[in-house]
């Protein structure tokens, strides 16, 4: 029989698959979003709003490096962007544990203090932007399902949703009973304010971000299955391997900014089309 392979890669690779399986497994998922029922709710909205502001620091820092302008970009790649949940914090917390015991067997990069920080705080966005990612997912199925539609996020799922509202409205209240009133709103629809369109988009702009708070019950166990953790993990200690000091920015940031513009370029069609 031959020994076990004892390579430090090897060894590291066990350790954060073992971290992996207990937090992000069904169990390790739900302690960790225990975290999330209180001030994460109220900062859930807010951290929507600020991602395009998000994307836009990361793209803009490797575009002032390209210029020369190192400082600048130094300062604009290591903004906090987003409000801090108590949930990133855990997530934080829990990562730098599992590096601090690489360390403490040998195994972990040997980059400075300020540096696995940095990367740690960046690791938290990246999964919070997979939320994000889950959350437009279900948007989409929802609009597909209700609706028979595209609806990529909630700019394109506010307008049926307040017209539906608006119809049930003015069936219920019609003068002639309801049965009438499906009859007659069924032949001439009614008249959709712009109130209602901003007021529906903005309930379901808490409701989405509400939803994105919860989504890692969905996407954690689904990610670990996959290996997305495990290779989320091993990347970003290859990066502290590196001793890379620009945080990069994920691919799971673009995808969920993507969703966000397709949302608003199918939106402002339908408008110029109708």
């Amino acid at each position: 029989m031959q020994p076990a392979d004892t390579r430090p890669l090897t060894r590291r690779e066990t350790e954060v698959r073992r971290f992996v399986r207990a937090r992000y497994g069904l169990r390790g998922t739900l302690a960790l979003h225990r975290h999330a029922l209180g001030l994460d709710l109220l900062r859930a909205p807010v951290n929507v709003m600020l991602s395009p502001l998000f994307l836009l620091t990361r793209l803009a820092a490797p575009v002032l490096r390209r210029l020369r302008l190192a400082r600048a970009a130094d300062w604009l790649s290591r903004r906090q962007i987003f409000l801090k949940s108590d949930i990133a914090r855990r997530i934080e917390a829990d990562l730098a544990g599992l590096i601090d015991d690489l360390a403490a067997k040998g195994l972990a990069p040997a980059a400075p203090p300020e540096t696995v920080a940095r990367a740690v705080a960046d690791y938290a966005e990246t999964r919070n932007a997979v939320s994000e990612i889950t959350t437009s997912a279900l948007v989409a199925a929802a609009g597909l399902l209700l609706f028979h539609r595209a609806t990529p996020g909630v700019i394109s799922l506010a307008g049926p949703v307040a017209q539906l509202r608006a119809q049930a409205q003015a069936v219920e209240d019609f003068a002639l009973g309801s049965w009438v009133g499906r009859m007659w709103y069924g032949a001439f629809p009614t008249q959709l304010s712009t109130l209602d369109l901003v007021l529906t988009g903005v309930v379901l702009a808490v409701l989405a971000s509400v939803v994105t708070t919860f989504a890692g019950l969905v996407a954690d166990p689904l990610q670990r299955a996959s290996g997305t953790h495990r290779r989320r993990i091993m990347r970003l200690l290859q990066r502290l391997d590196r001793a890379d000091q620009a945080p990069a920015l994920g691919r799971e940031h673009l995808l969920a900014r993507m969703g966000d513009l397709s949302d608003a370029a199918l939106s402002l069609w339908r408008s110029l089309k109708g």
